[in-house]
Order: structure tokens, then C-alpha cells, then sequence
């Protein structure tokens, strides 16, 4: 029986896989944290900034031949995401190959795993995890000739990533978005989106992604919020701080082995969709 139906895994990145991507950038470089998320971040979020334009902003002013990042190259920043695969949370390591064995199991059927996060795009894509998900979305960052880090290209908000979650729900390439970023308004037929939303599993932090939790469970799908109260990140705190609420439920710590609460959830829900999703495809026939 040939693939009639995919099942799409969605990821948040910072603070759901492994620790928060930027902080981990400053703390390399020798550059206070605490400082940087605090003070300088909270400063321009209470100012009004959009937070993804403060934390970016505010990492901007210590990129250049003045800053303490210095000349900043993508090729820096995917250096990072290869450090941080020895930083992945219990279990993460595994879980996408884990992810797609289930599905395999069962006819018609197929798993594809996403990261949707505002962290930095170049950073994720350093890690390897990126070779397993069929695309990662991150904020952009502009570069000259030299891939040295001149600007913003594309910020990527909490409320960004549900026009990411769009993007795979009608099957548009994310490289066809760069080009044409009003391609997601395109009207496509339920019937004709490749990952329709009931087949959609949301893993976000319990702070920040509550706009894809929400599209995700109106439109059927279902969602896992992640936090660990007694390990919060500076970032998380500071979040909180400034009024960011924590709307989720079944919030569950980032532990993903087959014996921890998240890990054995989730693979119990993909495996519950692939197996509604194969009696589907057989009623179909």
C-alpha cells in the first residue's frame, strides 16, 4: 500500500530539546547571561520591542569588530549547534529515529519531524538533528560575502511559528516561502494539504509557543507542553518576569526516554495516529 498519510512531529528547540541556543552562544563567548537576559533583553522588551526583536537586537550590539562576539560567521553559529548535541536533553538523542520506526510499522503511513523555533536558524541547523527533520525553521540572521553576521533577515516570533505550522500543513517548501513569504496564503483544499492538522503533534515550551498549542488543538491535532519548574532557564524566568503566562496543559519536563512520562506519551500518541491513520487508509480502499 503506498503512503497516503503523513504524521507531522513538531518540535520546539530552546528549552525543549536541549538548553536555550542564544544562551548557550553567550556563555562560549564569556558574555554574562544573567546581564544579557535580565537587564539589556528586559530593558528593550519593556520598551515595547516584539521579544524576538529584543533578544536579537540586543545580540546584534555585541556583534562587530567592537563586540564581545566579535565578527560573528554563520560557520561560528553552526559551531554552536554541533556543541549542543552533547547538550540534547535525556532521550532526545534517538527519539527521531525512534519517531519514524514506528511509523514503519504500519502501511500507508509515514512520520515526518519538524523544528519550529526562534532561535537562531543557523545555530540549529549546526546540530544533528537537522539531518533528520525534513526542514527547521529559526530566525535569519543577513550576512556579507565573508558569511559574517551585518543584520536581521527574518525574525521568527511565538506567533511566526504558526505560519510555519501553516507552511507544513499545505506542503510549501520553506525555501519557496524565502522567495515569496505571502506564498502561505495560498488556498489550498483540505483534502489536497499534505499534513492536515489532526496529524499534528505540537512539543513547545510551555511559556512561549501557547499560539501554536492553540491552532494545533482547535484544528484536532495535539500538543505537549515542556517545563521543569525546578529548572527553569534564565531566559524562562525572565519570560515570566515580564508577564509571559504559562498556558499549556500536560506540561511534562524535557525527558524523552521510553521510561519517562513525555517520552513514552508521545510515542504512545504517534503510534495511536499511525495506527487511526492506517484504518483509515484500509477504509478508503
Amino acid at each position: 500500500m503506498a503512503v497516503e498519510t503523513t504524521v507531522g512531529v513538531v518540535f520546539g528547540f530552546d528549552d525543549v530539546l536541549a538548553p536555550d541556543s542564544t544562551t548557550v552562544l553567550l556563555e562560549q563567548n564569556e558574555i554574562d547571561s544573567e546581564t544579557f537576559w535580565a537587564e539589556e533583553f528586559q530593558r528593550r522588551v519593556t520598551e515595547g520591542y516584539d521579544p524576538t526583536t529584543a533578544c536579537l537586537t540586543t545580540l546584534l550590539a555585541e556583534i562587530g569588530e567592537d563586540g564581545r562576539l566579535g565578527r560573528l560567521t554563520t560557520d561560528d553559529l553552526r559551531a554552536v549547534g554541533a556543541e549542543l548535541d552533547d547538550r540534547l536533553f535525556d532521550g532526545v538523542e534517538g527519539l527521531f529515529e525512534d519517531l519514524h520506526e514506528i511509523a514503519d510499522g504500519y502501511d500507508g503511513v509515514r512520520v515526518e519531524c519538524y523544528v519550529v523555533s526562534e532561535g537562531l536558524r543557523s545555530i540549529l541547523t549546526g546540530t544533528s538533528l537537522a539531518d533528520e527533520c525534513a526542514a527547521v525553521y529559526g530566525s535569519e540572521l543577513a550576512t556579507d560575502g565573508d558569511s559574517r553576521v551585518t543584520g536581521v533577515r527574518r525574525p521568527l516570533s511565538f506567533t511566526d511559528k504558526t505560519k510555519c505550522l501553516f507552511e507544513i500543513n499545505k506542503g510549501i517548501e520553506r525555501t519557496e516561502t524565502r522567495r515569496n513569504p505571502y506564498a502561505v496564503n495560498e488556498s489550498v483544499d483540505t483534502e489536497d494539504r499534505p499534513i492536515p492538522f489532526e496529524n499534528v503533534v505540537y512539543v513547545g515550551d510551555g511559556i512561549t509557543d501557547v499560539p501554536c498549542f492553540s491552532l494545533v488543538k482547535e484544528r484536532g491535532g495535539r500538543v505537549f507542553g515542556v517545563f521543569d519548574e525546578n529548572e527553569r532557564s534564565i531566559k524562562q524566568r525572565v519570560a515570566r518576569d515580564v508577564g509571559a503566562p504559562q498556558r499549556a496543559e500536560n506540561l511534562n519536563p524535557p525527558r524523552y526516554t521510553m521510561s519517562s512520562r513525555l517520552g513514552s506519551l508521545l510515542r504512545l500518541t504517534v503510534e495511536g495516529l499511525c495506527a487511526e491513520r492506517e484504518i483509515d487508509g484500509l477504509e478508503a480502499l
